[in-house]
């Protein structure tokens, strides 16, 4: 049965590609041998959305010398893979570098973020949304806004889920607190969600205070990690993925190399962050300090 989630897709892709490279063979010989485009090959062996043909994969599995039980998980992944997520229903609402994220974010079991500029967007209140929104696109009309709120919502609901709870770890810095989004009060507000949100059992906001000076953070600059569940056959778990957001763009990285040098800029961050509850003083500190 078709779930969706992104990670049949991914899985299914890493699958192909180490097979090939196990059997020693080329791309564009296995690309030419099923008689599909380079683009829509690639897309195959990336992870990317592309509707496969069962019997690419069989050719390909025949081609690779995968034994029968393998060929049944390729399979088995293929068509798993066929699914569409409830983000697709919003069509271009959302922009094509963020449809693989909000994918990727719905099928993720963790989700730690340090952050330097904004709020993460599972944290964010709708009145600071729509004013993120609105600042990058002044002229988007209202109706557009709100179904980027709607989309928001839905992503912020796995926080409350008592069947797929997400775990969320965020690391801000001061400043992201101190950068008032519309007004005193809607930022005032904000901050108290933070707040909120921070008492849930599988969230955790920790605040790294300005006057921790230099740390690693700064030259790292904002990223998200999203770890997934655990495959009952471990070589099928999906491996951490490093999401970098741009301006016109986004980076995904997955090398093991690039996810530990991460993690560390990561630890290395926690260790000069304030504990939840001194966070939480400061949080409302300065909120308070918005409305008077």
């Amino acid at each position: 049965m078709s779930t969706g989630s992104t990670l049949p897709r991914r899985i299914l892709a890493r699958l192909l590609r180490e097979r090939r490279e196990a059997a020693g063979i080329a791309a564009e010989t296995a690309r030419k041998a099923i008689g599909v485009s380079k683009q829509t090959f690639w897309r195959m062996e990336t992870g990317q959305p592309t509707r496969i043909n069962p019997l690419f994969i069989t050719h390909l599995a025949q081609m690779y010398d995968v034994d029968d039980r393998t060929t049944d998980v390729l399979l088995g992944l293929t068509e798993e893979s066929q699914g569409k997520g409830w983000w697709h229903a919003y069509g271009d609402t959302i922009p094509k570098h963020f449809d693989l994220y909000v994918g990727l974010e719905d099928a993720a079991k963790r989700f730690s973020a340090y952050q330097v500029t904004l709020l993460p967007g599972l944290l964010q209140t709708p009145e600071y949304r729509r004013q993120m929104i609105w600042t990058e696109i002044p002229a988007m009309a209202t109706s557009e806004v709100e179904r980027r709120i709607e989309i928001h919502t839905r992503r912020q609901a796995r926080l409350a889920s008592k069947t797929n709870p997400l775990t969320v770890n965020v690391l801000l810095d001061e400043a992201v607190l101190r950068r008032v989004a519309g007004s005193p009060q809607i930022m005032s507000d904000q901050l108290r969600h933070l707040v909120e949100a921070d008492h849930l059992p599988n969230v955790s906001v920790r605040v790294v205070p300005l006057a921790a000076g230099l740390h690693k953070g700064a030259s790292v600059g904002s990223f998200i990690l999203l770890e997934f569940p655990r495959h009952p056959t471990a070589k099928l778990t999906e491996p951490p993925v490093i999401y970098v957001q741009g301006f016109t763009g986004a980076l995904y990285l997955e090398k093991p190399d690039e996810v530990d040098r991460y993690r560390d800029a990561y630890a290395d961050v926690q260790r000069v962050a304030l504990d939840e509850k001194a966070s939480r003083n400061l949080i409302l500190e300065i909120s308070e300090e918005l409305t008077r």
